[in-house]
């Protein structure tokens, strides 16, 4: 008799071929409770490319898991067994338990926004849990040569790129998460090389392009990641000052060509500068 994981592998190969349709007898909740089971397993085969994508189709799609449901399940995402399964532990496995679960809740926040179904509570708990998340993760891996991504700060951040679109976000969530952004460019350990950067900084451009922020503060916090260059030389410092360089570029990037941005390009390119000590001044 073939054990649960492999059974699970062979239904979900057989669910995407049949664009998840769920066969007559089987239950949508079954398999939803065997993701949840095996959301964090080591094979990104598993991880990555079966579970994750059947997530996708069923917490976007109406016609299959409903409004109670998600709720129920961003209930158990959140839990000590999930987001916060091991926190605090660096180097093994339990990453990916945490960090994939936090993709799901990017989905079931992205549903919302766009179709809220979701009480003020549930918002406050998701973003709370999330601003909890980025301070306790100390796992900052990227891609991993055995289990793949682990990625936990540009997941996180695909959260935090919905929370801050849902229509419950006013000024002082989005001002929550720029200094959630802050904390985790100085994590004091970790030099982001997998494009966190880029994931970081979608968050700040949707504040800029949706008009969610007085672009005053925002330049203003921009200025502000550029003071940990006038601290003392140490290695903190460095991995604060290279992760906020790496961060502003991506950001400028995608802002520089937008002539209504002028100010908060230039903010941008004077805290590059300032953050590069290799700029010829």
């Amino acid at each position: 008799m073939r054990d649960t994981r492999t059974k699970l592998i062979l239904d979900l190969q057989r669910l995407e071929q049949e664009q998840y349709l769920i066969r007559e007898g089987e239950q949508l909740q079954d398999f939803v409770g065997l993701l949840l089971q095996y959301i964090g397993d080591p094979d990104p085969e598993l991880r990555d490319n079966l579970i994750y994508p059947a997530f996708y189709y069923w917490i976007l799609d109406e016609k299959h898991l409903t409004e109670a449901q998600l709720r129920s399940l961003l209930r158990e995402l959140t839990d000590d067994t999930h987001l916060f399964y091991q926190i605090g532990s660096e180097g093994d496995q339990s990453v990916f338990t945490r960090t994939f679960s936090a993709l799901p809740i990017a989905l079931i926040m992205r549903r919302h926004r766009q179709k809220p179904f979701l009480e003020l509570a549930d918002f406050q708990h998701v973003k709370n849990t999330m601003l909890r998340y980025f301070q306790e993760e100390k796992d900052l891996r990227g891609y991993l040569s055995e289990g793949g991504w682990a990625h936990s700060t540009a997941h996180g951040a695909d959260v935090f790129l919905e929370l801050v679109q849902c229509p419950e976000s006013d000024e002082a969530v989005q001002r929550d998460i720029l200094r959630a952004i802050q904390g985790v460019l100085d994590n004091r350990k970790h030099i982001f090389n997998d494009e966190e950067d880029e994931r970081l900084a979608s968050i700040v451009d949707t504040m800029i392009v949706k008009d969610l922020l007085p672009e005053q503060e925002l330049a203003d916090w921009i200025n502000g990641l550029a003071s940990c260059a006038e601290l003392p030389k140490s290695r903190t410092q460095v991995i604060a000052r290279v992760n906020s360089k790496n961060f502003l570029r991506s950001l400028y990037l995608r802002r520089a060509q937008d002539s209504q941005e002028n100010e908060l390009a230039a903010a941008m390119l004077a805290a590059v500068t300032k953050l590069n000590r290799f700029a010829i001044s």
